[in-house]
Formats: C-alpha cells, sequence, structure tokens
C-alpha cells in the first residue's frame, strides 16, 4: 500500500507549519543558514518500524537538497540500538523537522508493533487482526497503513465503505431485519453489509436476513463458540469488544473469522526512536 503523496505532504505541511509558525527562534538564531551535518534515526525500542519514508519526507518538505541512507524498511523488525536511516543536509532543515519526524514514525511504528503482537499471538488460528474507524482525525491512512506494516487488515476505511448496522441504527429504526432489508432495497449491488450483534437471538436474525458479515459484540467465549457453530460458514463472524492481548487468543480458537481492535490506533504507545546529529 502506497499513501498518495498529496495527503502525506498536505499533512506534513500542517503539521511543521503548527510547530514551525513563522520561525524557530533557537535555530534560526543559532545555525548559520549554509552548515551541514549528517543525522542518524536510531532505533530505542524493539518492534515493528512503520512511517519511514512518511518521516524523512518531512526533511525533504524543508529543504530539497536533503539526501538519505536508509537502512530500514516498513515492516521491518527493529531491535535496540539498530541504525534506521541517516539524513545529510542543511542543519538548519534537519533541527526544525526533527520533532515533526519523529512524531510521525514513533506514532507509527508503535501501531505497527502492537498489531504484530496481535497477529503473532492468534498464529495457527483461523483469525486475522483488524483495525477500527478509531482513528485521530486526520491521521487514519497514516494510523491504517502502519497496521499493514504489521500484518493486520483494515477494516472499513470510512463510513461510505460498507454498511454497518451498529446497536444505535438498530434501535434508531426499530427492527434489525427490516434495516437489513431497506438498506438492501436501497443500496447498490456491491455493498456488504455487517451487523452488531448482542446476543444469539440477533445472530439467528442476522442469518436469517442474509448479513454478510456479522460482529458479536462483547460475547463471551462460550457463546462466540455458539455463535460459530450456528453461523457454520454463512456468514463472516467479526469479534469485537474488550480484547486486549491477554485474551485474544483465547477469543481466536472460538472460531471466529476477524477480531477487530481499536485499541490498535486510540491508545497505542509510540515506538521510541531517537535522531542524533553526528
Amino acid at each position: 500500500m502506497t499513501l498518495p503523496q498529496f495527503y502525506v505532504d498536505d499533512l506534513i505541511k500542517r503539521a511543521v507549519s503548527e510547530d514551525i509558525n513563522y520561525m524557530d527562534v533557537t535555530t534560526d538564531f543559532l545555525i548559520d543558514e549554509n552548515q551541514t551535518t549528517t543525522a542518524r534515526f536510531l532505533s530505542k525500542d524493539e518492534g515493528v518500524l512503520a512511517g519511514l519514508e512518511i518521516a524523512l519526507r518531512v526533511f525533504t518538505l524543508l529543504d530539497s537538497s536533503v539526501r538519505f541512507t536508509v537502512h530500514k524498511k516498513d515492516g521491518d523488525e527493529v531491535r535496540r540500538g539498530d541504525l534506521i536511516a541517516e539524513i545529510s543536509g542543511p542543519t538548519r532543515a534537519l533541527l526544525k523537522g526533527e520533532r515533526t519526524a519523529l512524531n510521525l514514525v514513533q506514532h507509527m511504528s508503535g501501531i505497527a508493533t502492537a498489531t504484530r503482537k496481535c497477529v503473532e499471538r492468534v498464529e495457527g488460528t483461523k483469525a486475522t487482526i483488524a483495525d477500527t474507524r478509531k482513528t485521530l482525525p486526520g491521521l487514519r491512512p497514516l494510523q491504517k497503513y502502519a497496521v499493514l506494516c504489521g500484518g493486520g487488515r483494515n477494516h472499513r476505511y470510512n463510513l461510505s465503505d460498507a454498511a454497518m448496522l451498529k446497536d444505535n441504527h438498530i434501535d434508531a429504526y426499530g427492527s434489525l431485519t427490516k434495516a437489513v432489508e431497506a438498506l438492501r432495497a436501497k443500496a447498490g449491488h456491491m455493498l456488504k453489509i455487517e451487523v452488531e450483534t448482542r446476543s444469539l437471538e440477533e445472530l439467528d436474525e442476522a442469518l436469517a436476513v442474509g448479513a454478510d458479515v456479522i460482529m458479536l459484540d462483547n460475547m463471551d467465549y462460550d457463546t462466540m463458540k455458539e455463535a460459530v457453530r450456528r453461523t457454520n460458514g454463512r456468514a463472516l463472524l467479526e469479534a469485537s469488544g474488550n480484547v486486549t492481548l491477554e485474551n485474544i487468543r483465547q477469543v481466536a480458537e472460538c472460531g471466529v473469522d476477524l477480531i477487530s481492535l481499536g485499541a490498535l490506533t486510540h491508545s497505542v504507545t509510540c515506538f521510541d526512536i531517537s535522531m542524533k546529529i553526528d
């Protein structure tokens, strides 16, 4: 997956403008405009790298003469002390871009690392790991890209990708069955419909009306196992709600097809990377 350059550049420009405003008083007053230097991105953590090219783009937008030597790529596993990249160019550009570049690559690598841990925990089961729409405003493409770097899959990118009937939709419309039927009557033939269910009775109703994907929301292990038995392959089953790294293996062993976790994007810990000037 390659993110559109116009999106990446627009995001970086807004981030840099927020940080620098009209000048960097420390760098602009101290560093000669003709001074050049080399800096290194070093890993201070262990996990999966994501967002390196996006981070490096920060520097070339500040000064097109900046050059890189890349030693790791997105999706690579890195260890403490690993040299990730070397950046050479005007010292002012490197200092001004440092924080924005590190914020991006640290956040994205944190997501990729958390995703990889979940993927590894469910190995040997049929379950795949997916994200949700619980992303930070303006950063969704970056965050979903990072999930892919970690070996996960993307759920809906936005509300237009697929129809997803959650509890509030069903309660507002008044009937799960009627809501699905109304969607099928109005939506195009390419649109898939997912239904969130809170009980086995709702599962049976979703199956009867022909839902493509059924979410098992906050169900216990025994209920999920029974849901898998009743479904018998007639729809994809997605487990969601209160899933953690500690219990994700047990959820996967219930036989679900997909496990979605909002925590991959909304509350992930940043991956520690530093930039050191030689």
